[in-house]
């Protein structure tokens, strides 16, 4: 087997090298931009990656691929035949492979796309925990249970949602989870510090977690057996990482020299060294264990007996095999086409056979790799992408709606997921809610009440055992509905997107449900931007929202949040005003998460009781649920119109009565989704453009109720610019209204006033459309 794989590890490398080298000196360039593709990162992980692919891993195993490393794993999903020659060929081009893994974007066998460096590392953590909530609610075969497993470089430790997540991690207890390091000891501007050699053994261990050091190869470990080779041992030990890159380009005779230099006067060692050509030394003292098969394949037989998280860490030579290999430089480096020529040469590829699996290879020899590739474990089942069946969600007089005069947004929220807890119903059960220690003050507490917080071990509410009076009665259990997290934005949204792809990774639909404050969006951007890439599904909701949380203050205070949900692919904004907006926007969020071409929903809510507004019928639920509607519509010739979203629905509304009489037929635009309406009206521009289409988008549809010559006053507790765009759809002025500055504390009157959020400010603006 170790001949077979050492073949396939040349195969891989030849291919991932290839792949990057066409794209950069043989595709045409149309723009003169270098593609790039990092062949020396792509090199170091090779050993490692032919070691698991094709030995180790099996179907239910799920991995994230080291971003750089993107070029191995399309050349080993190339050997599976799962990936296309053509899609090799237009590497980093339009329609091609990925540049990272993506499990959106690229063809072949994607588990977590990877690119923002860490967080394809912390999501497996998180689908670990997953998997066992899956197992312990009956909705996944335990026998099925994999293994998931990141593929890391080592300045990806650099990044702290690595270390965020390990606490969050070890809180929980994850299981099968897998993280191997290429420690190859070079980023992108130089090398390691040495001083990380063994803190991260420390940083593992006290978490929980097994660690596994593959530093030395059977070469090495040969050599250190033999008279001298402790000494050897010792120097390779405290060589600093900067002279061992060095040494490695420099090659076999600068080696001799330096080790003759250090420790030729030691017993054993001038004779050890004579004992090897110059090649044969190079060969040695770079065998490190991340390029040794027989050592990873060792390790990894060997983790196999328990489920205790590992961290290997697999000391590689960065450029390993290639003319790259220890060069300071290397990062972002490319082979010459002499170089490449050299590589073709020293692994047997002919010349118009690069793209040839085993190109080279005689008939006997290549039988052999493809029977052995296709015996792989991991081969033995090529459909690793499941397509749950959806969960029914019930109709609009089905469906929770809090009733009451006065009420918040949020407070609405957290009743009807009270409500949808009571039932015995398919949706109540599939729900799962989580929270980064912000339960309660975000009202998923009384659900939580209903359905118990998620542990594999049940905990007992001790307060309640105690008979102490508290609103929270929240037992733990394998059977509970609601993960806990800590106060880290990054491990919610982590959790978040980890949840989202339990339909695609175990076939079985989650509704993840998370919530938070609304200003904190912005801690954990990164991380949701990463969930919505992989088009995760889930409901996020955050509040409470803006300045209309008064009395907190700055940082506390949302503003540009609107733009946010705008502006973030994948994910569907909505601010309702009423609690009637927020049932019919929850019920079709539950089922847009479920849709094909669908994707995640935020809600933006606010803890501002407003007065609730009777409804003469339910017309206008379909316009809402398009982003907006008519609250008034606009008389025969009406001049002008109020728009707002959010919280400030009763400053609008007053600002409507007091001008009502003064601008006969104005009209009062409630927009729900700032979003949906763009959206959609982009769609519509872009469908002009290139299909020749003229279908009127929905906000057309309803400013064509104004005449051209009329103005908008646009207003809600964030950035004005989310709104103040209306006046380009029909070419109407805008005065706008909104958040432009850290906010402040202060009661409402004081703050709406101070921003110009108040109805003598929308007075105001009106006037300034018929003043200027």
């Amino acid at each position: 087997m170790l001949r077979l794989l050492g073949q396939l590890e040349q195969r891989v490398l030849w291919l991932a090298s290839w792949t990057i080298h066409n794209a950069n000196h043989i595709r045409e360039s149309r723009d003169g931009l270098k593609v790039g593709g990092h062949q020396a990162s792509s090199a170091s992980m090779t050993t490692l990656m032919t070691a698991l692919y094709f030995a180790t891993l099996r179907p239910e195993d799920r991995v994230a691929v080291k971003p750089h490393a993107s070029p191995v794993f399309h050349a080993i999903q190339y050997l599976f035949g799962r990936q296309s020659r053509e899609q090799l060929e237009r590497f980093r081009a339009f329609g091609g492979a990925q540049s990272y893994p993506s499990r959106t974007k690229d063809k072949d066998d994607v588990d977590f796309s990877t690119g923002s460096v860490g967080l394809g590392v912390a999501i497996t953590a998180f689908s670990a925990l997953v998997q066992d909530y899956l197992i312990d609610h009956g909705w996944f075969d335990a026998e099925k249970r994999g293994r998931m497993i990141a593929l890391l470089g080592d300045a990806e430790l650099d990044e702290g949602n690595i270390y965020e997540a390990l606490i969050e991690a070890y809180k929980h207890d994850i299981r099968n989870t897998w993280w191997i390091v290429d420690y190859n000891r070079q980023s992108l501007d130089a090398t390691t510090t040495d001083r990380m050699f063994r803190r991260f053994d420390d940083i593992f261990a006290s978490t929980g977690w097994e660690v596994v050091t593959l530093k030395y190869g059977r070469r090495q470990r040969e050599a250190f057996a033999k008279p001298g080779g402790e000494f050897l041992r010792a120097w390779i030990d405290n060589c600093p990482n900067a002279d061992y890159a060095a040494l490695t380009y420099q090659g076999g005779a600068a080696w001799r020299a330096r080790l003759l230099a250090d420790i030729g006067h030691q017993p054993g060692v001038k004779a050890l060294l004579l004992g090897y050509s110059d090649e044969e030394l190079a060969n040695v003292m770079t065998g490190l264990g991340g390029h040794c098969l027989e050592t990873i394949l060792e390790a990894f037989a060997e983790a196999e007996g328990n489920d205790t998280p590992k961290l290997f860490i697999a000391y590689t030579i960065k450029g390993y095999g290639l003319p790259l290999a220890g060069h300071k430089d290397n990062h972002a480096g490319l082979m010459t086409p002499t170089q490449i020529d050299g590589l073709r040469a020293k692994l047997g590829v002919p010349q118009g056979a690069e793209w040839e699996p085993y190109g080279g290879l005689d008939g006997e020899t290549r039988e052999q790799l493809e029977q052995f590739v296709k015996n792989a474990p991991f081969a033995s089942n090529t459909n690793r992408r499941y397509n749950a069946p959806a969960v029914s969600v019930p109709d609009a007089t089905d469906f929770p709606l809090p009733q009451g005069d006065e009420q918040s947004t949020q407070a609405a929220f957290g009743r009807v997921l009270l409500d949808l807890s009571k039932q015995d119903s398919e949706l109540a059960a599939r729900i799962v809610t989580t929270s980064p220690d912000v339960t309660v003050s975000t009202n998923l507490g009384a659900f939580v009440n209903q359905r118990g917080i998620y542990s594999r071990s049940e905990q007992a509410d001790v307060f309640s055992q105690a008979k102490i009076p508290s609103v929270q009665k929240w037992a733990a259990h394998a059977r509970g509905q609601h993960i806990e997290l800590g106060i880290a934005e990054n491990n919610l949204f982590l959790m978040l997107g980890a949840l989202g792809l339990s339909h695609s990774l175990f076939g079985a639909r989650l509704l993840p449900v998370g919530t938070l404050y609304d200003p904190f969006i912005a801690r954990g951007l990164d991380a949701l931007n990463y969930a919505c890439y992989q088009d995760a599904r889930f409901l996020l909701v955050a509040t409470p929202s803006g300045v209309t949380l008064g009395p907190e203050g700055g940082a506390h205070q949302s503003i540009n949040s609107p733009l946010i949900g705008m502006a973030q692919p994948k994910l569907t904004y909505f601010e309702p005003s009423y609690v009637d907006e927020l049932a019919h926007i929850m019920r079709w969020a539950f089922a847009h998460m479920q849709e094909e071409d669908g994707g995640s929903v935020y809600l933006r809510l606010s803890t501002r009781p407003l007065k609730q507004i009777s409804r003469e019928n339910n017309d206008w639920v379909e316009d809402a649920l398009k982003g907006a509607y008519w609250l008034k519509k606009p008389g025969a010739g009406a001049q002008a119109a109020i728009a707002f979203t959010g919280a400030i629905a009763p400053e609008a509304l007053a600002a409507w009565e007091q001008l009502a009489d003064d601008l006969p037929g104005l009209g009062l635009l409630s927009i729900p989704s700032p979003d949906l309406i763009h959206r959609d009206w982009m769609a519509s521009r872009r469908a002009r453009w290139q299909e020749g289409t003229n279908r009127p988008s929905h906000i057309e549809t309803l400013l064509a109720d104004l005449p051209a010559t009329a103005g908008l006053v646009t207003v809600l507790d964030g950035a004005p610019s989310t709104l103040s765009w209306l006046g380009s759809v029909r070419g109407q002025r805008v005065s706008a209204l909104g958040i432009e500055h850290f906010g402040q504390v202060g009661d409402l009157p004081d703050l709406y006033r101070y921003y110009r959020l108040d109805a003598d400010a929308i007075l105001d603006a009106c006037a300034d459309l018929f003043l200027s």
